[in-house]
């Protein structure tokens, strides 16, 4: 086996490049198919903007906070996830460390999958007729799902992410100079088409009208954050997997402030294109609250609003053909931008143990598909998983936090963040808010989620672990990885590199 020191000479030879490669983590199909689901799911007959006051609360209170602690961790410890949070918090921590890339990878499991629908509406856009009716979007999706090709456009997806992360830091910087612009000028694109088709302002004016009673709802404040986690890619890990390969010229708190604000517009570009479009064509024939069931029973993953809704939608438009092209395009250059990080974050585990980045490639792709077959073949799975990892980001976050408390905030921030050469010194309100806030975040959201769950939601099957969105089902499975970590934490601590 060659033995390859983590790669920690390699590093993005731009800020650009840096930059456009975290925000190639972030802006994927969460931004543009899972955003606007959620803001609908969250908006009343009045609107939906008491969604966005909450989740723009937690882009300051939440994400960015925490983007700029995995910068610092990640720019200090020059490792994967694990071998930086070692050489941050001590290495009987390893497991923490641990659990955290695994969430990012038990996501990239399904993820990929995803992504290969991406890619094969593309190509239903590029070579097939648009569909006339829910009965032929029916039709093609139905007949996608129960066929092989889910799996295979999986493989295809995740392969093709591996050949990228084969090649190192360099080659992710140049896929990513490519992927990240072009998306965006495909978002634009789209933004000028959707605002200029008739009934679009009303889409607009009900995605930014707050229904202020509708923040004393703890559901939205939950839903709020852990979308914003998906849309910045705040304690994924994936961050801190390229703050490894920052420059020591390169400031933190800016580049934070741009990865979480430019994240957070990509939404809502994409929430205002999807809004738009909907309540454009839709407008005339139904209510508002008819157009919001539409929105809000979307299926997992939003499967019905983005893979059978917006072709039906594009049919009904002039040059609606070139629309579908174009927004399924954007949606497939965001999910292989994210996919890659997600590749990437557990490739370098394994190069820090040791292993050659080939063989790493291999082996984590290769266990990318395995474990994301089920996923593939089966909706309720993949249902599943998007709940219990996504939901496990919440506690990723506090394990961050930790990092960060133990190692000592005061001490993180003036040696870590704030060095020689740094543009924006951050504030005491980031120490605060990463000591106090955050914790208190997320020991909150999720105790009142495990009461609301077995109290509301599912009072006869939240025990049941076999239930796909039961409270059992989430801690059975957090509690099976963090106990093989935490029983493995000395092997894990000795095995990865730390120089």
């Amino acid at each position: 086996m060659a033995v390859n020191p983590s790669g920690t000479k390699e590093r993005f030879l731009t800020k650009w490049g840096l930059i456009l490669s975290v925000l190639g983590i972030a802006v994927g199909t969460g931004n543009i198919w899972r955003f606007p689901r959620i803001a609908a799911q969250n908006g009343t007959e009045d609107g939906a903007g008491a969604f966005l006051i909450a989740w723009v609360c937690f882009l300051f209170l939440f994400s960015i906070p925490l983007i700029i602690a995995e910068y610092g961790i990640g720019r200090h410890g020059r490792k994967g996830i694990i071998g930086s949070f070692i050489k941050m918090v001590g290495e009987k921590f390893a497991w923490m460390g641990s659990f955290i890339g695994f969430v990012a990878t038990a996501i990239m499991f399904y993820y990929s999958v995803v992504a290969g629908w991406c890619l094969y509406y593309l190509l239903e856009s590029l070579f097939a007729a648009l569909p006339e009716s829910v009965e032929q979007a029916d039709m093609v999706w139905n007949g996608f799902q129960t066929s092989v090709l889910p799996s295979l456009f999986h493989a295809i997806m995740i392969s093709l992410g591996g050949l990228v992360i084969l090649k190192g830091v360099t080659s992710i910087e140049r896929i990513n100079n490519i992927l990240i612009p072009s998306l965006v000028v495909v978002l634009i694109i789209s933004l000028v088409r959707a605002l200029t088709l008739e009934g679009s302002g009303e889409g607009v004016r009900y995605l930014f009208t707050p229904d202020f009673s509708s923040l004393s709802n703890p559901q939205l404040w939950l839903e709020a954050l852990t979308q914003n986690a998906w849309d910045t890619g705040a304690a994924w890990g994936l961050i801190l997997t390229y703050g490894a390969y920052m420059r020591m010229s390169d400031d933190v708190t800016i580049s934070a402030f741009q990865t979480g604000i430019g994240n957070n517009l990509v939404s809502l570009m994409a929430g205002v294109i999807i809004f738009s479009t909907v309540f454009g064509i839709l407008g005339a024939d139904m209510t508002t609250g008819e157009i919001l069931e539409v929105m809000q029973t979307s299926g997992p993953a939003g499967t019905g609003l983005t893979f059978m809704w917006m072709p039906q939608l594009f049919n009904e438009m002039v040059g609606g053909q070139l629309f579908a092209i174009l927004f399924f395009l954007g949606l497939t250059f965001a999910a292989f931008s994210s996919l890659i990080a997600m590749i990437e974050l557990a490739t370098k585990v394994f190069v820090d143990m040791g292993f050659a980045r080939n063989i790493a490639t291999f082996g984590v792709c290769t266990a990318g598909f395995l474990f994301g077959l089920p996923s593939a073949i089966n909706l309720d799975i993949f249902a599943n998983q998007d709940f219990v990892w996504g939901i496990g980001l919440m506690v990723s976050g506090g394990f961050m936090s930790f990092a960060v408390i133990r190692f000592g905030p005061d001490k993180f921030r003036d040696q870590l963040i704030n060095v020689t050469g740094s543009k924006w010194k951050l504030g005491y309100w980031w120490i605060f808010v990463i000591k106090y806030v955050v914790p208190v975040q997320v020991i909150t959201l999720l105790a009142w989620w495990i009461w609301l769950s077995a109290a509301e939601f599912a009072p006869d099957s939240w025990y049941n672990p076999l239930s796909p969105y039961s409270v059992a089902t989430v801690l059975v499975q957090w509690g099976i990885v963090m106990t093989l970590f935490k029983f493995y934490n000395n092997r894990i601590a000795k095995k990865t590199i730390i120089n």
